[in-house]
C-alpha cells in the first residue's frame, strides 16, 4: 500500500489524511462540487473532483471514485464512515479491481449489514441478543404471530437500516397493524430492501457501544466502551468512557461478548458492537457498526491507541500492535458533537458561511474538524461543525474541562449545538447521571430551549 484515496469528505477525511501521513501514505482527496474549498482537498496530496453536489451524483457515486483511482494511480481505499463505509457491493468490487479496501471483508460486511443474521450470529456466540422474531417477517400474519409471543411495545425494524433509520414503535395491536406496512414500505423506499424484523422494546435502556479491533491473523481485542446515551432521535450528541454505570466485572463480561461476537464474524479491522443496556443492568445485543466510528476519537484519548493507524495497518495485513493484557484505560472522556443545528428550535439545520471559527485549545482538549473561518458549511450533507473531546482524570474533571473549552468555542454565521451542550453541563440529571435514551427528547416534547443559565 502506497497511495490512499479517501472516499468521504469532513472531519473524518482529514483525520483520515493524517494518519496515512504519519504513516508515510499518499494520500487522495475525492470532493464534489460543493466541497471545492474544504479542508480534506487542501490537506491531500491530490484531488479529484467527482461529481455534482448531491452525495448520489458524487460521494455514493462508485464509477466516480474508482475512475479517480485510475487517474492517480492510488492502490487502496479508505471509505471512513457513512457514505459507502458499510456497502459490501462496493468493498467487493474494490478487491475486483485490485484495490486494498481498508475495513473488513465484504463477507463480514454483508453479514453484519444484514441485522436479522447479525442478531443470530451474536445469539449463536452466547451474546445475550433482545427478544425478537427469528428473522425477518414475512407478512402481517406471521408478525402477529411473533409479537404476540414478544409483547409490546415492540420495535418494527428494517433489516438494512441503520443510523436510527427504518424503525417504528408499535405500543398496541391496532398501531402495529397500520407500522408494520408502513414500515416495509418506508424500508423500500430508503434502503431497496422492504424486510422487517421485531424486537422487544427495553424500557428506558442505555445506549452502550464497545471498541473492537481484529487483525488477519486471529489478533483481537476490546478498548472498553462508551456510552452514547444522549441522544437525540437516535443521532448522537454526546459520547462518553468510561460509562459511568457500568462495573469493572460489567465492562469485561460486555467486553468480552463483542469479542466473541466479532470473532464469529471472522472479522478483521476496527468496529463497534453496540448494546442496549436495561435499567437492571442487563446488556443485550444491538447491531455491529462494520466502519471506524465519529467518536472513535473518545476511545483514542482513554486508551493512547490510534484508532485510524491500527485500521489501515490491518489492512496491509500487518497484526495487532497491542493486545489485550496491554490496553490501558486512563482518567475519562466525554465527547460533545458541535452541528450546525438551532438546539432551541428543535435542532433545526442551520448551514451557511461560518463568520468566524475559533476553536478551544488548552490542557486535555482535542479538536477534530474540516472548518475554519470562511468555510461555508454546505446544505447537503450532515451538520457536523466539529467535535470537541476533552479529557479529565475522572467525569467531574472531564465535566470542568469540557465546560470551559465550551466557552473557548466561538462560532459566527451559523448557529451550534454549543448552547446544548453547555446545559446539559448544568442540568442536574447528567451530572447525576439519570437519564436514558428518551431523556433528550422528552426534554424537546416539554419545550426546553436548552439555554444555559
Amino acid at each position: 500500500m502506497k497511495k490512499v484515496l479517501i472516499a468521504n469528505r469532513g472531519e473524518i477525511a482529514v483525520r483520515i489524511i493524517r494518519a496515512c501521513h504519519d504513516l508515510g501514505l499518499q494520500t487522495v482527496a475525492v470532493y464534489s462540487q460543493a466541497d471545492s474549498e474544504a479542508l480534506h482537498v487542501l490537506h491531500a496530496d491530490e484531488a479529484i473532483c467527482i461529481g455534482e453536489p448531491p452525495s448520489s451524483q458524487s460521494y455514493l457515486k462508485i464509477p466516480h471514485i474508482l475512475s479517480a483511482c485510475e487517474i492517480t494511480s492510488a492502490d487502496a481505499i479508505h471509505p471512513g464512515y457513512g457514505f459507502l463505509s458499510e456497502n459490501a457491493n462496493f468493498a467487493s468490487i474494490c478487491e475486483s479491481c485490485g484495490l486494498n479496501f481498508i475495513g473488513p471483508s465484504p463477507k463480514s460486511i454483508a453479514l453484519l449489514g444484514d441485522k436479522a443474521k447479525a442478531k443470530a450470529t451474536a445469539k449463536d456466540a452466547g451474546c445475550p441478543v433482545i427478544p425478537g422474531s427469528n428473522g425477518i417477517v414475512e407478512d402481517i400474519k406471521a408478525a402477529f404471530a411473533e409479537v404476540h409471543k414478544i409483547g409490546y411495545p415492540v420495535f418494527i425494524k428494517a433489516v438494512a437500516g441503520g443510523g436510527g433509520k427504518g424503525i417504528r414503535i408499535a405500543h398496541n395491536a391496532e398501531e402495529f397493524a397500520k407500522l408494520f406496512v408502513a414500515a416495509r414500505a418506508e424500508a423500500e423506499a430508503s434502503f431497496g430492501n422492504p424486510e422487517v424484523y421485531l424486537e422487544k422494546m427495553i424500557l428506558n435502556p442505555r445506549h452502550i457501544e464497545v471498541q473492537i479491533v481484529g487483525d488477519k491473523h486471529g489478533n483481537y481485542a476490546h478498548l472498553g466502551e462508551r456510552d452514547c446515551t444522549i441522544q437525540r432521535r437516535r443521532q448522537k450528541l454526546i459520547e462518553e468512557a468510561p460509562s459511568p454505570v457500568l462495573s469493572p466485572k460489567l465492562r469485561q463480561k460486555i467486553g468480552q461478548a463483542a469479542i466473541d461476537v466479532v470473532k464469529a464474524a471472522k472479522y478483521h479491522s476496527v468496529g463497534t458492537v453496540e448494546f442496549l443496556l436495561d435499567s437492571a443492568h442487563n446488556f443485550y445485543f444491538m447491531e455491529v457498526n462494520t466502519r471506524i466510528q465519529v467518536e472513535h476519537t473518545v476511545t483514542e484519548e482513554l486508551t493512547g491507541v490510534d484508532l485510524v493507524k491500527e485500521q489501515i495497518r490491518i489492512a496491509m495485513g500487518q497484526e495487532l500492535s497491542f493486545r489485550q493484557k496491554d490496553v490501558e484505560f486512563v482518567g475519562h472522556v466525554i465527547q460533545f458533537r458541535i452541528n450546525a443545528e438551532n438546539p432551541s428550535h428543535n435542532f433545526s439545520p442551520s448551514p451557511g458561511r461560518l463568520e468566524y471559527y475559533l476553536p478551544p485549545g488548552g490542557p486535555h482538549v482535542r479538536v477534530d474538524s474540516a472548518c475554519y473561518s470562511g468555510y461555508r458549511i454546505p446544505p447537503n450533507y450532515d451538520s457536523m461543525i466539529a467535535k470537541l473531546i476533552v479529557r479529565g482524570k475522572d467525569r467531574k474533571e472531564a465535566i470542568a474541562v469540557g465546560m470551559r473549552a465550551l466557552r473557548e468555542f466561538h462560532i459566527g454565521g451559523v448557529d451550534s449545538t454549543i448552547p446544548f451542550h453547555l446545559y446539559m453541563l448544568e442540568d442536574e440529571n447528567f451530572l447525576r447521571m439519570k437519564y436514558d435514551l428518551g431523556y433528550i427528547d422528552g426534554l424537546i416534547a416539554d419545550g426546553c430551549q436548552f439555554k444555559p443559565e
